[in-house]
């Protein structure tokens, strides 16, 4: 199986990261794409931030119908500081016959060398750098001292590209803070999910 692995907060889902997900599924020719809601990113440790539940249902609702796109629970359920090596590593131990991707933006290609042992997440999982339209090429050089030429050759091949979509998690929670549309920014069930809870009400950013 041809997994691709997208792990980030999802506070709240939006058509931006359900394109790339998509764009790379095509791409990549992957049998499914998992996205992964953190339980608490590591980089965003001090920021306040919906329940894992209610992520991983919004996240639920946007791929409903899609059989290949799927929401993950497995960092949620861990608890605890999300790190990607840990998660890939389990996938690993339970789907030890799967060619792993690792999606990301051209943002987290440049932070990757900080991450948690980056050099085993390039073992786990190839990075599938997205490149969005109207953005510079990645940087491939920050992965130098981590992976071989070879990989490094592999890692290249795997570039996506997608659309430029000026969408944010952020921006949405500002919208959903001041009473704003968030139509055609998020599926329409995430929408109606965002203002049945009151996720994101003034006063709770």
């Amino acid at each position: 199986m041809r997994l691709g692995i997208y792990g980030g907060s999802f506070d709240p889902v939006h058509y931006g990261h359900l394109l790339l997900a998509e764009c790379c599924r095509e791409a990549l020719r992957l049998d499914e794409v998992w996205l992964i809601p953190a339980a608490v990113p590591p980089h965003k440790q001090d920021r306040q931030r919906a329940s894992g539940k209610s992520r991983l249902e919004m996240l639920e609702l946007a791929l409903s119908g899609n059989e290949q796109l799927r929401a993950c629970s497995l960092e949620i359920d861990r608890g605890g500081v999300s790190y990607t090596v840990d998660t890939l590593a389990a996938i690993h131990q339970e789907h030890s016959g799967a060619i792993m991707f690792l999606l990301m933006g051209a943002d987290s290609l440049r932070d990757l060398p900080t991450w948690r042992q980056p050099q085993r997440i390039c073992e786990l999982a190839l990075p599938a750098v997205v490149c969005r339209g109207g953005a510079p090429p990645p940087d491939f050089s920050v992965l130098a001292p981590l992976v071989s030429a070879e990989r490094m050759e592999e890692v290249k091949a795997a570039q996506v590209r997608m659309p430029l979509i000026e969408l944010s998690s952020t921006d949405l929670r500002q919208r959903a803070a001041a009473g704003q549309s968030l139509r055609y920014r998020t599926p329409r069930a995430v929408e109606k999910y965002i203002e049945t809870h009151r996720l994101y009400s003034a006063g709770s950013l």
